[in-house]
């Protein structure tokens, strides 16, 4: 029997990631996606969303739920989180292609800098 386990860490991680993006703070967010405030204290302390608040912030926010379980069992390159950035920065129209460059040099630096060996 295969276990998968919705990872809060990233999904908290995630939607804060789009709520900084939009800049809003989180009474915005749950005036916009529906879902009450205090569901995102509660993602706040590592808990797992109910699956109407997890499919409304999926919806608000635009991922996909399969990015929150875990990627045992994927295989390639792509789950390794250097291309994962990478992908990130090329995909965004707001980085001229220097910027998306510099980005790309600080990020691999510190992370092979801080990475666990």
């Amino acid at each position: 029997m295969i276990r998968a386990e919705f990872d809060a860490i990233r999904f908290y991680a995630a939607l804060d990631g789009a709520r900084a993006a939009r800049h809003l703070n989180w009474r915005q967010v749950a005036d916009q996606s529906g879902v009450s405030a205090p569901t995102f204290s509660r993602l706040s302390q590592e808990k797992r969303p109910d699956v109407d608040s997890l499919a409304a912030l999926l919806a608000w926010s635009d991922l996909s739920a399969d990015d929150f379980f875990p990627r045992s069992n994927r295989q390639g390159s792509g789950d390794e989180p250097l291309v994962q950035i990478a992908m990130c920065l090329c995909d965004d129209p707001k980085l001229s292609k220097g910027a998306r460059e510099a980005l790309m040099q600080i990020i691999f630096a510190a992370y092979e800098h801080l990475r666990e060996k």
